[in-house]
């Protein structure tokens, strides 16, 4: 039992070691960190409304982003919601495109801008992919994803831990781990106000 757990142990301290080396590489924007609790401070001074916007796993790091967002008492949806209200200038689209655009995330980023929003576009692959083209903003998120897995494809010795696009997925729920704590500090939410916000309804 001992050694089962032992095993258990690494395993979780490789996978988040593997995360914590992507916070450690260069970007070619500013930080992803930065432009994101920038634009929500300006979006909820301007009480402009957040969306958010990803497919498969990305889609579900970016929704619980949109959670704590709400719990923080900002105006934030999920796109496709029944109650997300139409988009305009003094909003904010969060998408994720890890591998650099889909065609979904290019349509609804397209919506975005053409209603005169602006468009905060997350990437691995900020100098290419069709999503891009449609960003306000673009956040660099230098991770694996699926854009790049090709390594240990079909050698069982060297799966890797985090395959395919997870490095990139586990490394957006800790960026917005970070950017909900410096947002409840910067926007003067203490940690009872933003609990009070919690669904009763469970």
């Amino acid at each position: 039992m001992a050694e089962k757990s032992n095993s258990t142990s690494s395993m979780a301290t490789q996978i988040c070691n593997q995360i914590a080396t992507i916070f450690t590489k260069p970007t070619t924007t500013p930080p992803p960190l930065d432009l994101l609790v920038d634009h929500i401070k300006t979006t909820s001074a301007q009480n402009g409304h957040i969306f958010v916007y990803g497919v498969g796993r990305e889609g579900l790091m970016v929704k619980a982003l949109c959670m704590r967002l709400a719990h923080l008492g900002l105006s934030a949806h999920c796109v496709f919601d029944m109650t997300t209200p139409p988009i305009g200038p003094t909003d904010l689209l969060i998408a994720s495109a890890g591998p650099g655009g889909f065609s979904t995330v290019d349509a609804i980023c397209g919506v975005a801008k053409s209603n005169g929003a602006k468009v905060l576009l997350l990437t691995a692959q900020p100098e290419k992919g069709s999503s891009v083209e449609y960003a306000t903003v673009v956040a660099h998120v230098p991770a694996q994803t699926m854009a790049d897995d090709h390594q240990g494809v079909h050698v069982e010795e060297s799966r890797p831990l985090l395959p395919m696009g997870s490095l990139y997925e586990g490394a957006l729920f800790v960026l917005f781990e970070m950017v909900v704590f410096r947002l409840g500090f910067e926007l003067g939410q203490t940690p009872e106000a933003v609990r009070s916000r919690h669904t009763n309804l469970e």
